[in-house]
């Protein structure tokens, strides 16, 4: 079966994406420890994003059966947010968490304020778990 995918190149984005010019992007708005809005979530409860320079630090806390769980910080590399449908020309975070066990891959990104996390899990310990992928949404907590 042949499928027929179509990309969109440089040209078609918006000239100010990729213009070295402005292509400058703001990173303000990730910065800070954010708070999961499901009450009932199993994955992560909160998230602290730090900047140190032009390197971010992103540190988890996961749902424990008796309290959260520190999840090992882990360094972020950025990625260009480029919703132009939205106007939006921000920073996005893709952040690995290693836990021998289980590979956690995180992509966080704002969207009208709140943070949006894309968790990818994946099992390494052949416990015949299932692979996941899961979407939350976070509130800033000053």
């Amino acid at each position: 079966m042949t499928q027929t995918l179509q990309f969109k190149q440089s040209s078609h984005l918006d000239p100010a994406l990729s213009d070295p010019a402005t292509r400058t992007l703001n990173a303000d708005k990730l910065i800070g420890r954010w708070v999961n809005t499901n009450s009932e979530t199993q994955g992560i409860a909160e998230i602290v994003i730090q900047r140190d320079g032009e390197e971010f630090c992103v540190s988890a806390a996961g749902v424990g059966a008796d309290c959260p769980i520190a999840w090992p910080p882990t360094r972020a590399r950025v990625l260009a947010n480029l919703e132009e449908e939205a106007g939006q020309r921000a920073v996005a975070l893709a952040a690995t968490f290693e836990f021998g066990f289980m590979t956690a891959e995180t992509y966080l990104r704002i969207n009208k304020g709140v943070l949006v996390i894309v968790l990818f899990s994946t099992f390494r310990d052949g416990s015949g778990r299932s692979n996941y992928v899961n979407r939350e949404f976070y509130y800033r907590q000053q």
